[in-house]
């Protein structure tokens, strides 16, 4: 038995999730689907996090086993050939015997964009949050370092999937604008040892509320002391969040 480490690049506007579901179309469902036309087995797929239904991922990990004798760039080729066209497995690897790609994960950074402003990007709107009122950034991001560091984030903690703990550590938060063509685009980053459900859509909405002026900065601390859902802001929507980047120990240990 090979175990192998996979990275996966999706828009997930079409899709449920991650997740295999009964009645809706996962993107598990497509990579599993994909596996055993390549390798002719049943191959399980796990995912580092189990995305939402029309979030995307720029660098998904997923883990899988079996019995093949493909070289992994081979099989990357062969299963990309049998992929939608909104999948695309950007990189796959043999892995260390055992190798999980939710048990071994050591940290994950996610991206949210929303572009902001009187007129909208009509071809960005599966995938950024759209706000006709102009956001004030430099208050987002004064904002956004309130939750830096190691911290009950029960407040952003959406209700459904109850952790052991809620107390997780945010190494960075940060929050800049861009321009893409003519619009402009909050670019929000948030890297964490692990993240609640929903944590990061919900830490978008709280500093959402600051941005348009609704909020003080300081008001962000004092949602993350209650440690109680009804103190924060309403959930950003899912077509802005990208699953950016995961890391594991072997990764840290050379430095990437």
């Amino acid at each position: 038995m090979r175990f192998f480490r996979m990275t996966l690049s999706y828009e997930g506007t079409a899709y449920g999730g991650w997740q295999m579901q009964v009645n809706s179309h996962t993107i598990q469902a497509e990579v599993e689907r994909a596996l055993q036309i390549v390798t002719g087995q049943s191959v399980r797929a796990v995912a580092s996090g189990r995305t939402d239904a029309g979030v995307h991922a720029i660098g998904q990990v997923v883990s899988f086993a079996c019995d093949t004798h493909l070289p992994s760039d081979v099989l990357q080729r062969a299963l990309n050939a049998n992929l939608p066209k909104d999948i695309v497995a950007l990189d796959i690897r043999d892995a260390a015997p055992g190798f999980h790609a939710i048990r071994d994960t050591v940290r994950k950074r996610y991206r949210y964009y929303i572009q902001d402003g009187p007129l909208r990007d009509v071809f960005a709107r599966r995938h950024v949050w759209y706000s006709p009122l102009r956001l004030d950034v430099r208050a987002m991001s004064q904002a956004g370092r309130l939750l830096i560091g190691r911290h009950d984030f029960s407040s952003f903690e959406a209700a459904g999937s109850k952790r052991a703990s809620s107390v997780r550590t945010i190494f960075d938060l940060a929050v800049h604008r861009q321009t893409v063509e003519a619009f402009d685009r909050i670019v929000i980053e948030v890297e964490a040892d692990g993240f609640l459900y929903n944590m990061v859509r919900n830490i978008v909405g709280t500093l959402v509320q600051v941005g348009r002026g609704k909020r003080p900065v300081n008001w962000v601390a004092e949602v993350l002391k209650a440690r109680d859902r009804k103190a924060a802001g309403a959930t950003a929507p899912p077509e802005g969040l990208y699953l950016l980047r995961v890391w594991y120990v072997d990764d840290r240990e050379a430095g990437l």
